[in-house]
């Protein structure tokens, strides 16, 4: 079943990820703290912020990409949609006559 492409995907040791040194995670450790709360698992989430594994440091930065990663493209639709208008209709009004 593997289809001999390599080796199958190992699983990394839980022990190499750590909260301490996430900022996210320790702002997180630090507001449960002082609501008397603990969470023993948010190790889980580290690889999220870890950029080896294709993570980011930053969930900022990810929603930031994420929000604008089209923008580029849309302003160039929008340039060329105008400049085939204005060429279109040689500079005239593009409604018609009524």
């Amino acid at each position: 079943m593997g289809g001999g492409h390599g080796p199958p995907h190992e699983v990394p040791d839980w022990r190499i990820y750590k909260a301490e040194g996430v900022p996210e995670l320790e702002r997180l450790q630090k507001r449960l703290g002082a609501l008397g709360l603990r969470d023993p698992w948010i190790r889980n989430e580290a690889w999220r912020f870890n950029e080896a594994n294709g993570g980011t440091t930053s969930m900022a930065r990810t929603a930031f990409r994420m929000t604008f990663r089209g923008f580029g493209l849309a302003v160039a639709a929008v340039a060329l949609t105008i400049a085939y208008d204005k060429i279109a209709n040689k500079g005239g009004d593009s409604h018609g006559h009524h």
